[in-house]
């Protein structure tokens, strides 16, 4: 957009300088050359060469003296400006009143456009400096939420290990508010129920096709429209008939919109859904169920935006100048076409009401209004005569806002060529002519670039708040996957433990109780990872805390580690994946063997965990698997995947990556 803003500037101050070079005098050239140079980096000399440029261009060329406002607009720009002023005074003294108008609405046009352009790359650059700030205090809040709870809570539990007394109240709070939080993290967002759905329908062989129109956070309505996505999908998966499945949201008029469409639907009754019904009811809004004689099932549900508005502050001081140099160029335009027209209060009441028409342009596109414009700028020629051609400019301004283009440009020559038409059957002389018609192209260069100016600037700071929203969710949605793949593994690892030690005598229970304690301090490293910290973790001593964790629950483990040198990312997001396993595991079934192995092979390191005593709603039917998401986002990022399977009362998990797809993790 910097590199838009200053083609703009270029194009403007441009057409100013072809008046001067199609009246004769190459100096506008250098004119020309000297202030794009200053627009673009400041130095001492652009102002000198233009200066003397524009009074040699004048005094010995004999060029309008309305070339002196590229004087006047450089010094405007210099803590020169006051002598401005006196360049004002000057072409007042060497020319004629239409001319020193022109000289002083160049001025001003050029200050104003290359301040415009200023904050454009004030705006363009601070851009990703507002998402790292918005990051940094997203991250700083969940870290003092954090430790206020769950910090608290490890110090109490690691207390009560070494004077052993295990805490298991603690520590079932603990699990239970970390869990919480998640949820509380990703309710916020579709994103990563999206992702989990794409990834449950993929292991179905379903295709699927995704198509968000939302932006996010989404306030409350997040976590009641995650419900609906998740059991829309599990229904999709329950059935096995669907090849296809289409997910779409919207966000407009005050209302957010999911719709869920497969083709493996015979009847649009489901009971999930229907349990949702009541609370989507109590939201205000819709769910509704329909299927085509095709048999494609789409599944609707429509809540309010109850978001707080989050409208970006706009720069009001850019938008401000904007308006005000349109409102003075229109102005001073307005004046020219006075001084030759008759009568003066006919002339000015109809120019008082293209002003007003002109203004309204700044807000966006209003045909109704061009429409009236355009009459007013042909009906009042035979009237006003030669007075009125300049008018024709003001036309040409809003018609390179209102349409692309492919359509604007032909519009725009349509206009000129009709002055220059004018010009003629009113027998005015070539030069005259011409001077009218290359008027009413700067003229509408003039308005559309100081328009466009200030819609560029919103533009970027709509972009900017965006990013940084962006950032924020993603910051959210870090912090939810940490709290549910480490340290809620942990705290589930620390709640077994100590209810196992509270079960066995003192002595057998203080070995247990020493776990507890090194379990707590690798949970406080996973909260400060969650925190925005860094994690290194290895799959070796994963797999061996993972034995520990499982024979605890009296379940057999084999362990067959083959996966040599890893990189630092894959290796961490590996022993992540092995941490869910474990917990899905000590929660979904009721297993007795597990296997544990890990191997590679032409650059891909695979993990497998395979389990028994699947129960019959889980792991396939079971709802809502934040875990697998989770797991399919990391994996993703390595440009790796997971895969899962049951198989009679057993269940496997695979998660591979590109062994080498980072730095590997040093030794030692």
């Amino acid at each position: 957009m910097p590199h838009r803003a200053r083609v703009i500037v270029f194009v403007v101050l441009g057409s100013f300088a072809s008046i001067y070079l199609v009246a004769g005098s190459p100096l506008a050239l250098v004119v020309f050359g000297a202030q794009a140079l200053f627009t673009v980096r400041r130095g001492w000399w652009q102002p000198v060469v233009v200066t003397v440029a524009a009074y040699a261009s004048v005094l010995v060329a004999g060029s309008s003296v309305g070339i002196l406002g590229f004087v006047g607009g450089s010094l405007l720009l210099t803590p020169l400006w006051p002598l401005a002023a006196g360049v004002a005074v000057s072409a007042a003294a060497l020319g004629t009143a239409d001319a020193t108008i022109s000289a002083v609405l160049i001025s001003l046009v050029i200050y104003g456009l290359t301040r415009l352009t200023e904050r454009v790359d004030e705006v363009h650059a601070t851009r990703l400096a507002l998402a790292m700030s918005a990051t940094a205090e997203e991250r700083l809040r969940i870290a003092a939420e954090l430790n206020e709870g769950l910090g608290k809570a490890l110090t109490v539990i690691a207390a009560g290990a070494r004077t052993g007394s295990p805490d298991v109240a603690t520590a079932r709070k603990a699990l239970a508010d970390a869990r919480s939080a998640a949820s509380g993290y990703r309710a916020m967002s579709l994103t990563p129920e999206i992702t989990t759905a794409r990834a449950m329908l993929a292991a179905e062989g379903v295709a699927v096709e995704v198509r968000m129109g939302h932006t996010e956070p989404l306030g409350p309505a997040g976590a009641l429209l995650a419900a609906l996505l998740r059991e829309a999908v599990t229904e999709v998966v329950r059935r096995r008939a669907a090849t296809i499945c289409l997910i779409e949201t919207s966000a407009e008029e005050g209302r957010i919109r999911l719709r869920v469409t497969n083709d493996g639907a015979r009847t649009a009754d489901d009971e999930s859904m229907g349990a949702l019904l009541p609370q989507v009811e109590t939201a205000g809004g819709t769910l509704t169920a329909e299927l085509t004689a095709e048999g494609r099932l789409t599944v609707e549900a429509v809540l309010p935006d109850t978001r707080p508005s989050a409208e970006p502050e706009h720069d009001r001081g850019a938008y401000a100048l904007s308006v005000a140099l349109l409102a003075t160029v229109l102005a001073g335009f307005s004046l020219k076409a006075l001084l030759l027209a008759e009568p003066v209060w006919a002339a000015a009441a109809i120019l008082a009401v293209i002003f007003v028409m002109q203004l309204r342009s700044v807000t966006g596109r209003h045909m109704v209004a061009l429409g009236v414009m355009a009459l007013l700028t042909y009906a009042p020629i035979p009237f006003f005569g030669r007075a009125w051609l300049g008018v024709a400019g003001f036309l040409a301004g809003p018609v390179l806002l209102a349409f692309p283009w492919a359509l604007a440009l032909p519009l725009v020559a349509a206009v000129v060529a009709s002055v220059a038409v004018a010009g003629v059957l009113l027998a005015l002389p070539v030069a005259l002519t011409v001077n009218y018609a290359v008027s009413t192209v700067v003229t509408g260069l003039v308005v559309y670039g100081l328009v466009r100016l200030a819609q560029v600037i919103k533009e970027l700071q709509d972009s900017r708040h965006g990013l940084a929203r962006a950032a924020v969710v993603e910051e959210r949605l870090r912090a939810a996957r940490d709290l549910h793949d480490l340290l809620g593994h942990n705290l589930a690892a620390i709640l077994l433990k100590c209810e196992l030690a509270r079960r066995l005598d003192p002595e057998r229970a203080r070995a247990e109780l020493d776990d507890v304690l090194t379990m707590v301090e690798r949970a406080e490293a996973d909260l400060r990872a969650v925190s925005g910290g860094d994690l290194t973790m290895s799959l070796a001593a994963e797999a061996e805390s993972a034995r520990s964790v499982l024979a605890a629950a009296a379940i057999e483990v084999t362990l067959d580690l083959d996966h040599g040198d890893l990189g630092e990312q894959v290796e961490t997001v590996l022993s992540t994946a092995l941490r869910e396993s474990v917990t899905n595991v000590l929660r979904h079934s009721s297993a007795r063997r597990c296997l544990i192995e890990t191997a590679h092979e032409d650059g891909v390191v695979r993990l497998r965990v395979r389990n028994d005593g699947v129960r019959t709603a889980s792991p396939e039917r079971r709802r809502g698997s934040s875990g697998l998401g989770n797991l399919t986002t990391r994996l993703a990022a390595l440009d790796g995947r997971l895969t899962t399977c049951h198989e009679d009362d057993w269940f496997e998990l695979v998660a591979q990556a590109p062994t080498l797809a980072w730095v590997p993790v040093r030794a030692g």
